[in-house]
């Protein structure tokens, strides 16, 4: 069992007062030194297998995101965004997020 940073779920009735029944629509990982190859390797293939959407991976250390599309069954890049760009999410109409406030110092 694997537990994701970020999860987002559409149809709502996939969820129930334990959690999710059934794929999530896409999957966020936060990579750190400790879990960079998990996330990459480990997870990737086991939500690429669960036929999770997509699959974002961030990388706060090179600030870059890394947006994953499930084309069949397997993920394809659809491409590697920096601090600088912003980044439309497929699954909700209208909504863009902005890397800067992402990778933004606090």
């Amino acid at each position: 069992m694997v537990q994701p940073d970020l999860v987002i779920v559409c149809d709502k009735h996939k969820l129930d007062e334990k959690g999710c029944k059934g794929t999530p629509d896409l999957i966020i990982e936060v990579l750190s030194p400790s879990t960079a190859k998990k996330d990459r390797v480990m997870k990737f293939n086991l939500y690429e297998r669960a036929g999770v959407k997509y699959y974002w991976i961030v990388d706060p250390l090179n600030e870059t995101l890394e947006v994953y599309a499930l084309k069949g069954t397997r993920f394809q890049i659809e491409g590697v965004y920096g601090k600088a760009d912003q980044v439309a999410v497929s699954l909700i109409e209208d909504l863009t997020i902005d890397l800067e406030d992402v990778f933004r110092e606090i």
